[in-house]
């Protein structure tokens, strides 16, 4: 399996399934472009589908099951699209990225948060307003969720910031026609995780995906917000292992 990781973390979000899953499988997982270790520039427009499937052609990988959160089930769908036969199975814990179609309240008063932040210069304050949206959510306390995990996305979060500054120059490679409008095309069956503290737009992304995409199981955590299996790694585990369960193809 593969694991694609959220626009607020790298590969380090999955340190603690890491051990559970590679007991059974052969699991692999990366930086996207931009965080985390991957800080290389790209000779042209950064394109998150190519890199991965780059990195499975080098693995000599031929087909996976892709594992993906936020912005990362994004780039899982646009791989499944372009490479479908590369693709077993999808997990979107939740879906983000290219998948938000609506600029919510809530979505927009985070990036007016942000984007005031950053124009400051305030590097700790647009991290803990990614913690406080994206790991805490908008309707609930920071002292429900683990500080572990809030430090953790902090940190990695920070680390975004350091290494995306560098690519603010860089043309993105969008998939033309764009995901959802795409979405009866996916062929791989997939699960869809939603926390009930998420943001309205994630809702309504799991919402056009469960109605447009032709095999898809919709699962709904009422005490997550966006970034469950960092929340509840072993709940996410057992989800994640039974689901691979009943891929027989």
């Amino acid at each position: 399996m593969l694991l694609v990781h959220a626009g607020v973390a790298d590969r380090g979000m999955w340190d603690s399934l890491w051990d559970s899953l590679i007991r059974t499988h052969d699991v692999i997982r990366l930086d996207l472009r931009g965080f985390g270790g991957s800080d290389r520039l790209p000779d042209g427009p950064v394109s998150h589908r190519a890199d991965v499937l780059g990195l499975l052609d080098e693995l000599g990988v031929d087909r996976c099951h892709v594992v993906a959160a936020s912005m990362g089930s994004g780039v899982a769908v646009e791989v499944a699209l372009t490479a479908p036969d590369r693709v077993r199975s999808l997990v979107l814990a939740p879906p983000g990225g290219s998948l938000l179609a609506v600029r919510t309240p809530d979505l927009a008063a985070f990036g007016q948060a942000e984007d005031a932040a950053l124009a400051a210069g305030n590097l700790d304050a647009a991290v803990a307003v990614n913690v406080d949206t994206w790991v805490v959510g908008p309707r609930r306390d920071a002292d429900a969720v683990d500080p572990e995990v809030r430090d953790a996305v902090a940190r990695m979060q920070r680390r975004a910031f350091e290494v995306g500054a560098a690519f603010d120059d860089v043309e993105e490679d969008e998939l033309d026609p764009p995901a959802l409008d795409r979405l009866a095309e996916v062929r791989a069956p997939v699960l869809v995780l939603l926390g009930g503290f998420d943001l309205e737009t994630t809702r309504d992304a799991t919402e056009r995906l469960v109605a447009g995409l032709p095999d898809v199981r919709r699962v709904d955590w009422e005490d997550a917000a966006h970034l469950p299996s960092m929340e509840h790694p072993e709940r996410f585990t057992d989800l994640l292992l039974d689901w691979l369960g009943q891929q027989t193809d």
